[in-house]
Formats: structure tokens, sequence, C-alpha cells
């Protein structure tokens, strides 16, 4: 299984695969359901400060490691191949290419 977060949030990672609600129609693929869990994320995504959205994002993650109900064994890199030519080019950390502000030199 593979996933790419499509806004840049812990939470899209995180409660959709592996909350309590995501395991009942969801992507929880493992059903695994900890409403401990559930609760440091749903705090952190309704946290507008960034600091006590980490610390709960953390927390959250400490509880998923210790049930393991998965296994997270690696994490993708991305390459772009460019010629040199090409000047400006910014990889997306949500998987599109963006060619705005992109130009080649001659």
């Amino acid at each position: 299984m593979g996933w790419t977060g499509d806004n840049g949030d812990p939470d899209n990672f995180l409660a959709t695969l592996l909350s309590c609600e995501s395991a009942k129609n969801g992507s929880n693929y493992s059903r695994w359901c900890n409403k401990t869990f559930d609760k440091y994320v749903d705090d952190a995504a309704a946290s507008p400060d960034q600091n006590r959205r980490t610390q709960l994002y953390q927390q959250a993650q400490l509880v998923f490691k210790a049930d393991a109900p998965w296994v997270t064994i690696a994490h993708a890199k991305v390459f772009r191949a460019l010629d040199k030519k090409v000047t400006g080019f910014k990889m997306s950390p949500f998987g599109t290419d963006n060619f705005y502000g992109v130009d080649v030199t001659k």
C-alpha cells in the first residue's frame, strides 16, 4: 500500500488511513480503531495553534507505533529529470507538477 497526501497536513494521512471512522468506511484497511488515537488526531485538527497540533500529532503517532496495526517500512523518494537549461522548477509535495515560473534558458 502507498499514500501521497494531497494537502500537506498530517491529518490527511493519520485520520484518513488510521481513524476509527475510516475503519468503518474508508481507507483504514487494517480496520484498526483506537479511541485515544482518534482523540489526539481530532484535537490536533481542531487546534489553530501549530505547536499544540504538532504535540498532539506526535502523541497520536506514539499510539499508532505502540499498537502497530501495520508497519511503515519505506518512504518513497520522488525524482524529476530536468535538463540543465530548465530553471525555476520546484517539486510539489502533493505529487503534481506546476510549471508556473519555469523557463528554459538558451
